[in-house]
């Protein structure tokens, strides 16, 4: 089952042969420390700045209100990709394979459809948005032909497997931090911490947990990829140095760019529509056209993950194509999507950015709260045998997503379209969706599965 995967070996320039099957230990290579640039280059783009933007411009915070709850949002993701990555050496499976553990192998087609779908479809669109808006201010060209540049490119990336995205993550690095440094000093000179919240926003403690949520929507969206790029190590690898560097990288690079983000709102009234534009606005013109190259550079460096993964957690639905490169051929298929998800998004980026990334966070804390209790409860046993077994079933943990999954949203979602019965009542709190389903989820599950799974041996 390896073979292909022994002729692709560390070749950069060759497609990645397979699809989600286990990579053997003489395929492995790679150290902790690149995890650290894999997981900074893809958010050192426009979607990260534009969450810190969301957190003043429209829930109606303080810069320094916002640099809390934007940490404490990206914390609580980062610290959930710390614990999954980790776990990626040992096993050499995708992410999405060891989900199957807390939902079964079919149940598991539920999450994996909704990675699929939100993340391998929606994030593409959105970064891809951000990408054509910063090359069209750049150029002086269209839209749609920037959108059509960056989408060729990123689905390249993404076609030729993981050793070709880690690398360009990898040289992505050094340009995108240099830039976005110097763009950092400079909004941060310019802007007024000291301002006042603008009139018009949500404010109070709803906004807060607006950008809380948001912020962990963003940072949590990665989640679900974590072992996607931790897999190809060598199952001795120190598994807190490669949860580290991969939480460190996410972290990083996340908060400083929302607070930059954050910091430009305080500076003055948006000059354009285009986002982008007008943000680098506020910049010295060769800064601005140097950040506007960044930004597409970043959303490229975003998008060969997103669609990568996305098209990896499809091959884990239980579909599969009678060709040895299934994985590269799905991409393809994601990247056409991706596309005219992204084109129809263009007429109104900023409010279809500000529902998605809720949006994200409302299907990945019930996620969580379900993979992280389970993973827990095997602490210590062995689960190879289970993961490819497709008699192997644990409707618990796909009722326990469920469950949280309604109650959650029914309760406690706030966006335009549908506003849940509790956030009705008491419109003070903001969003907490995520924070709900995720504590539904791992009670649920404990309370249905618990006692199986910590009695669970994989005898297959």
């Amino acid at each position: 089952m390896d073979t292909a995967h022994g002729e692709y070996g560390t070749r950069v320039i060759a497609v990645e042969p397979g699809g989600n099957e286990p990579i053997a230990a003489e395929h492995r290579h790679g150290r902790p420390r690149q995890l650290f640039w894999t997981w900074t280059s893809p958010n050192l783009e426009f979607a990260t700045i534009f969450v810190g933007v969301l957190s003043v411009a429209v829930y109606g915070m303080t810069f320094w209100q916002a640099v809390l709850g934007l940490a404490v949002g990206t914390g609580l993701g980062a610290g959930a990709h710390y614990v999954l990555s980790a776990r990626g050496p040992l096993h050499g499976v995708p992410q999405m394979v060891l989900g199957r553990l807390g939902f079964g192998y079919r149940g598991n087609a539920l999450p994996a459809a909704f990675m699929s779908i939100m993340c391998g479809v929606g994030w593409f669109a959105t970064n891809s948005v951000s990408g054509a808006f910063a090359l069209s201010t750049l150029f002086g060209i269209g839209p749609l032909p920037s959108l059509v540049i960056v989408v060729l490119a990123q689905t390249a990336f993404a076609f030729f497997g993981h050793n070709l995205v880690q690398a360009f993550e990898k040289f992505a690095f050094p340009v995108l931090a240099v830039v976005f440094a110097v763009t950092a000093v400079v909004v941060l000179s310019k802007s007024d911490p000291g301002a006042a919240a603008v009139p018009d926003g949500v404010g109070g403690m709803g906004g807060f947990l607006l950008t809380v949520g948001t912020a962990f929507g963003y940072a949590a969206g990665w989640t679900p990829y974590a072992a996607d790029y931790t897999r190809y190590l060598p199952a001795d690898t120190n598994r807190h140095r490669t949860g580290l560097f991969a939480s460190a990288g996410l972290f990083v690079s996340c908060v400083l760019l929302e607070l930059v983000g954050a910091a430009s709102v305080t500076i003055g009234p948006a000059t354009s529509d285009n986002p982008t534009d007008a943000f680098t606005s506020n910049l010295p013109s060769l800064l601005g056209d140097l950040t506007l190259l960044a930004i597409a550079i970043g959303a490229v460096a975003a998008n060969a993950l997103n669609v990568y993964s996305g098209a990896m957690a499809f091959t884990t639905i239980g579909f599969t194509l009678p060709v040895k490169t299934q994985r590269a051929v799905v991409v393809v298929g994601f990247g056409v999507l991706g596309f005219l998800v992204a084109w129809w998004a263009l007429a109104d980026a900023a409010a279809s950015y500000e529902a998605f990334l809720l949006v994200v966070a409302y299907w990945i804390g019930p996620w969580l709260g379900v993979v992280l209790v389970d993973q827990y409860l095997r602490r210590g046993k062995p689960i190879a045998g289970l993961l490819y077994d497709k008699s192997y079933s644990n409707w618990g943990g796909f009722a326990a997503f469920v469950i949280a999954l309604v109650v959650s949203v029914l309760l406690f979602s706030n966006q335009e379209r549908f506003v849940g019965y509790a956030v009705r009542a008491v419109p003070e709190l903001g969003d907490i969706t995520f924070f709900v389903g995720f504590v539904v989820a791992a009670t649920v599950y404990v309370a249905i599965a618990g006692k199986t799974v910590s009695g669970q041996e994989s005898a297959r």
